[in-house]
């Protein structure tokens, strides 16, 4: 299916930035879709997202996981139609969250340290 035949209402999966998320689309724009977030796939990786997997940055940033209902703009190519059933947000971010701690654990270079520290302050605000 490509990008001219979303309509608003459909449920797809979307890449923004590091992030992959199931969402519905709530609008239609000329390059992207508006994309209400209902589930994460993937937590966005940590760090510069300049400079991936890189710790001799200027800042290496925490970054979060968009919110359930948040809505963000997502370029139509990086979308896709999702016909499986929708996680409960909490526990597909707790899904994405481990799969992501288990990839970092098994890295174990310095930049996933650091992103381990990262993911381990997120998980306290995230499920507090």
């Amino acid at each position: 299916m490509n990008h001219e035949e979303f309509k608003i209402g459909d449920v797809v999966t979307g890449i923004y930035k590091t992030g992959k998320y199931i969402g519905e689309i709530t609008n239609i724009r000329p390059e992207h879709y508006l994309v209400k977030v209902k589930a994460v796939l993937r937590h966005p990786m940590q760090g510069d997202i300049h400079s991936p997997k890189d710790v001799n940055v200027p800042f290496f940033q925490e970054r979060r996981a968009l919110a359930f209902n948040e809505q963000t703009n997502v370029p139509k190519k990086m979308v896709r139609l999702y016909t499986e059933s929708i996680p409960e947000y909490k526990e597909s971010l707790r899904d994405a969250i481990n799969k992501m701690k288990l990839g970092l654990e098994e890295e174990g270079t310095e930049w996933a340290k650091r992103s381990l520290d990262c993911v381990s302050s997120l998980e306290k605000d995230y499920f507090k």
